[in-house]
């Protein structure tokens, strides 16, 4: 329903949506991908871009009679993750640069914002789960940055019987281990 109801919107959109459709659409505002009259949860948003996680909302006269509408449907918007910006289609038409401005800001913002970063191996505090929960299969980020714990070092390690070479950092004249490529390549590397 609400994708056939998007429809219909996309159709009969207003004065102020098309003029900021005009600006929005094909990456025109800096690169932002935004779509317009997106079907999200239960309702429908006028623009988003996914990229920033960012809401326009063109608002007319009626708004003035649901603000407590519009307030709960920007609190469950705000709970998805998304930054809700909304301006008054007079704003849009006699402002629409300064309207623009905004939304560029916020998707700038967005962008700028640093994201939570990894644990890095400096990072004194950082307790590993117990061997029995790792997963068999550490990816090359746990590996580089050194995550690996001592057990799992100590299962891969050559027994003392081995006649493997030593192939460690402490040993630079070593040449690199070779690395079995291929699929279906199990516990004994076959």
């Amino acid at each position: 329903m609400n994708l056939k109801n998007a429809r219909e919107l996309r159709k009969n959109a207003t004065d102020c949506e098309r003029l900021l459709w005009l600006h929005l659409r094909a990456g025109r505002l800096q690169g932002f991908k935004f779509k317009r009259q997106q079907p999200l949860g239960n309702y429908i948003v006028d623009f988003v871009c996914f990229q920033t996680r960012l809401i326009v909302e063109a608002d007319g006269g009626q708004h003035n009679e649901q603000i407590e509408y519009d307030t709960r449907r920007d609190n469950w918007l705000r709970s998805q993750g998304f930054n809700v910006l909304r301006f008054w289609n007079n704003d849009i038409l006699a402002n629409t640069e300064a309207v623009l401005a905004t939304i560029l800001k916020a998707c700038m913002d967005y962008v700028d914002t640093p994201s939570p970063q990894p644990l890095s191996a400096t990072v004194p505090d950082v307790a590993l789960p117990p061997a029995s929960m790792q997963s068999s299969h550490e990816g090359r980020g746990a590996k580089a940055a050194g995550f690996i714990s001592e057990n799992r070092k100590k299962q891969n390690a050559p027994d003392s019987n081995s006649t493997a070479t030593n192939t460690t950092p402490n040993n630079p004249d070593s040449p690199p281990p070779s690395r079995g490529r291929g699929r279906g390549r199990g516990e004994d590397g076959l």
